[in-house]
């Protein structure tokens, strides 16, 4: 049976919401299948708001548009208050608690609170509460392993930046096994 998963990540520009989506769209590359990876953002970046729509699919992708996900992260309050009404029903909600003290208003689909911006904190990786997410992505949909996660993560971090991967690995296991 060909399995569909419209994924959207929410939050503010600087919080990693793009870079999370390319991770995650290269991990579904390397796992062959069809990827749509949609990018959008407020003219001010840093502090304005992001969001990024990926697709992962079985089969080809008609368009990359995604109204109503399957799979929703917020990465900060008015990102949920937007888009929570938008989700599939009987699909997944993933928030960073630390950031977003209100819960999940709808009862006919699933809630993950996880305090990612406290953990990453709290294990010195501040600004990898992206990372943290894209671990209990994988977790909560099974889409993938942490050794492709990792794999991803290597491939999509700059040669400039390649010794923050460690960091990175471990954010994802925290998210992963949180």
């Amino acid at each position: 049976m060909s399995q569909t998963v419209e994924i959207m990540i929410a939050g503010f520009g600087g919080q990693g919401v793009l870079f999370a989506g390319k991770i995650l769209a290269y991990a579904a590359l390397m796992a062959g299948k069809e990827v749509s990876w949609l990018p959008s953002y407020g003219p001010e970046m840093r502090g304005g708001t992001a969001n990024i729509s990926v697709i992962i699919s079985d089969t080809p992708i008609g368009s990359p548009i995604v109204d109503n996900p399957g799979v929703f992260v917020a990465m900060n309050q008015p990102s949920l208050e937007k888009f929570e009404e938008e989700v599939q029903p009987g699909g997944l909600i993933i928030l960073d608690s630390s950031l977003i003290q209100l819960k999940v208003k709808r009862h006919d689909l699933q809630a993950c609170y996880i305090p990612a911006t406290k953990l990453a904190e709290d294990n010195n990786l501040k600004g990898l509460a992206n990372m943290i997410i894209l671990g209990r992505i994988a977790r909560e949909t099974g889409l993938f392993d942490l050794d492709t996660l990792y794999l991803a993560a290597s491939k999509s971090i700059p040669e400039r930046k390649k010794d923050l991967l460690a960091f990175n690995k471990k954010a994802i296991e925290i998210g992963y096994n949180y």
